[in-house]
């Protein structure tokens, strides 16, 4: 056992080291990203000015009255057969509801 009066030896003085590697980190697409972005934009832009500088917008510049009168012949067919006649049915008497009577007396 040791004495609690007692100093603790001395002990070595120990050195820790970290070493932290910084990598360089990569961009990977953003230059791709921002051209599909700007062509969008483009041709968002091609055809907005389209629809509105050239009437094919809300406010059309051009007369747009068609008259057309189309005659067409109409295809005939030939005849078919013709369907032989059908049979007439016997007459048929509807079903009868036989009428309520009081019970038998018991």
């Amino acid at each position: 056992m040791t004495d609690p009066n007692v100093p603790p030896p001395e002990r070595p003085e120990v050195h820790h080291h970290t070493t932290i590697n910084n990598t360089e980190r990569r961009s990977a697409g953003g230059g791709f990203l921002g051209i599909l972005i700007g062509g969008l934009v483009i041709v968002v832009i091609v055809i907005a000015v389209w629809l509105f500088a050239n009437g094919g917008g809300m406010n059309p510049t051009k007369s747009t009255d068609v008259d057309i009168d189309v005659d067409l012949p109409r295809p005939e067919l030939p005849d078919g057969p013709k369907m032989p006649d059908l049979p007439t049915p016997p007459p048929i008497e509807p079903p009868s509801v036989p009428q309520p009577q009081p019970a038998p007396a018991g």
